[in-house]
Order: structure tokens, then C-alpha cells, then sequence
């Protein structure tokens, strides 16, 4: 295996970690409307990711930044052909930022309301556009021979991709609605454990769905093999739920999610950005790497700097992980 293949493998895993712990992030972002009754459980339910979210986002800028270093052909066709969601996107997470932090600033209940419609669309919004971004990269878009996209937005909203973006909606708010049942306590953590079980079924047709369209366009033996894990696992979680084992209905879905990115990477491999103009001019890992003693040089600062990120990502989630209630919301002044 070359270094360019390494580094494949090694984006795949960033936008695995980056889906696992930013899906229910969003997720919870679309619950507060979906499963909070009232502005105390909002609280709750905002509370339950306050201390990591800006944390998990760390995998997105390691993703993007790692691509950019490995893959610059990737990346340049990447943000050019898909410069309007991906935009759309950062200005999402920007506002999400914004209304997790200014929400509480001031007593007005206009004001709160706002930050929180606020945090419902900007956490709605990205989790559909990452599904259909990943839906054409997999599927293939107008790339010419000048590795440039000659497509449009339009040529974006295929039925494929649209799929994807529902796929990734469902499956990160069934996500979220596990991790709001392991991390609450009282009525609503029953409440959400009933809104992960529906969420669940419904992502379980659209996966299917999905992954199955995958595998008969792109997929070969190993992706089959990551497709089954994806559906077996699942239903595990939906089971695991059912039965009120919330560390394990998470655990699953985590694995779910984890299982699914990998087999659209398998899919997609040896290509990072297949044409559909003319497959000789499909970016591959090869042809849109950078020097072999760039990704050298990336190699050894990755093996240094990743497990101290990780260790210290995972003494975060060890330091907050109790539940939490509408009991240990302070009232608002």
C-alpha cells in the first residue's frame, strides 16, 4: 500500500469520526423542536452537547485540512464544483456557533426563541447537504479533462444524492435521539427513547434503500461486507433501544454510521471524484495526490498530533458524562 492509499484510508476515517460525533450533534439540534416540550427540556437537550460540540467540529477542519495537504486536486474540485452547499454549509455551522453561545446572553424570551429556531435549521440544513455532497462524490459529476467540474448546483439535486441527504438527516437525528435517551434522565429520556425508536424504522427504509443503490452502482465484495455490517448493526441499535439499553442503542448506531462511511469509501476507491463525462478523467488516489515526501512529512506529524487530539477528546466526554434533567437547569433570571 502507497502513502497516497494510506492517506485515503485516513480521510475516511476523519469524516467517520467527524459523522459519528457531529451526527448527533445535529441530530440533538434538530430534536429541540422534535422532542422538547418546553424551553427547560431545549435547555436540557442543548446542555447534553454543550461541553463537546465545538470539540467534534475538530474532525471536519482535520478532514478538510488533510485533504487539502494529500488530495490538492480533490480539494480544489471538491470546494469549486460544490462552492454554493458547501458554503451554505459553513455559514450553517458558523450561526449554529453563534446561537449555542449567544442564546443564554440575555433574558428576552423573543431573543432565546430566535437562537433556538436558529439551532434547528443550522443543525437540520447540514445534516441533508452532507448526505447529497457525499451522494455526488460517490456517484460521480461533470469533471473534464482539466479536472475542473463543468456541472451545476443543479446537476447536484440528483435522485441519488437527495436520497443521500435524507439517509444522513434520518440517521444523524436517530443518532441524536439515542445519545438524548444516554444522557437524560426523567420523562424525557422515555421520550426519547420512543423518538429514536419510529426515527429508527424510517432510517432503516431509507438506508436500505441507499446503501443498496450504492452496492449495485459502485460496490463490489468488500463494500457488501460494510453494507451488511451497516444494516445488521442497525438493528441492533433499534433492538438495543427497545429493550432500554441506551450505551449499547448508541454504541450500535455509532457503528451504524461508521460502517456506512466506509462503504461509500470502498465504493468510491481507487477514485476520490469520479467523471461522468469521461471515466479516464475521474481524479483518483494518484492522480490528485501530492509528492510522496509531502505525505511523508504528513504522515509523521498525523502519528504525533492525532492520538494526543483523541486522548484528550475522550477525557472530555469522560469528564461530562452524567445525566442530566430539567432538575439541574438553574432558573432563568
Amino acid at each position: 500500500m502507497q502513502l497516497h492509499d494510506v492517506w485515503f484510508v485516513l480521510i475516511a476515517v476523519l469524516w467517520t469520526g467527524y459523522f459519528f460525533l457531529e451526527g448527533f450533534d445535529f441530530g440533538i439540534g434538530v430534536l429541540t423542536k422534535l422532542l422538547a416540550r418546553d424551553r427547560g427540556e431545549r435547555r436540557v437537550l442543548i446542555n447534553t452537547i454543550g461541553p463537546v460540540w465545538d470539540g467534534n467540529e475538530v474532525w471536519l477542519l482535520s478532514a478538510g485540512g488533510a485533504t487539502f495537504a494529500a488530495f490538492p486536486d480533490w480539494y480544489a474540485t471538491l470546494f469549486s464544483g460544490f462552492y454554493l452547499p458547501l458554503l451554505l454549509i459553513l455559514v450553517c455551522l458558523i450561526v449554529r456557533g453563534v446561537a449555542f453561545e449567544y442564546r443564554a446572553k440575555r433574558p428576552e424570551e423573543r431573543w432565546q426563541r430566535n437562537w433556538e429556531h436558529a439551532i434547528f435549521w443550522t443543525s437540520l440544513l447540514p445534516a441533508v447537504l452532507w448526505g447529497v455532497a457525499f451522494g455526488n462524490i460517490v456517484h460521480g459529476v461533470k469533471i473534464d479533462a482539466h479536472k475542473e467540474y463543468v456541472g451545476s448546483v443543479l446537476d447536484l439535486l440528483n435522485p441519488y444524492a437527495i436520497l443521500g441527504g435524507l439517509v444522513t438527516l434520518t440517521l444523524f437525528t436517530f443518532h441524536g435521539a439515542v445519545f438524548a435517551s444516554l444522557k437524560t434522565v426523567g420523562d424525557i429520556r422515555e421520550r426519547a427513547r420512543r423518538t429514536a425508536g419510529v426515527l429508527g424504522l424510517v432510517t432503516a427504509v431509507l438506508a436500505v434503500g441507499f446503501l443498496g443503490w450504492t452496492q449495485a452502482d459502485k460496490g463490489d465484495g468488500t463494500s457488501l461486507i460494510a453494507m451488511v455490517v451497516a444494516v445488521v448493526a442497525l438493528v441492533a441499535a433499534l433492538g438495543a433501544n427497545k429493550l432500554g439499553r441506551e450505551g449499547w442503542a448508541f454504541a450500535f448506531s455509532g457503528i451504524t454510521i461508521a460502517a456506512a462511511v466506509a462503504m461509500l469509501f470502498l465504493s468510491l476507491f481507487p477514485n476520490v471524484m469520479p467523471s461522468t463525462l469521461n471515466e479516464s478523467w475521474s481524479l483518483t488516489v494518484s492522480n490528485a495526490s501530492s509528492s510522496p515526501y509531502t505525505l511523508k512529512i504528513m504522515t509523521w506529524c498525523a502519528g504525533i498530533a492525532a492520538p494526543i487530539v483523541v486522548l484528550y477528546q475522550g477525557w472530555t466526554y469522560w469528564v461530562f458524562r452524567k445525566r442530566i434533567g430539567t432538575q439541574h437547569i438553574a432558573e432563568a433570571h
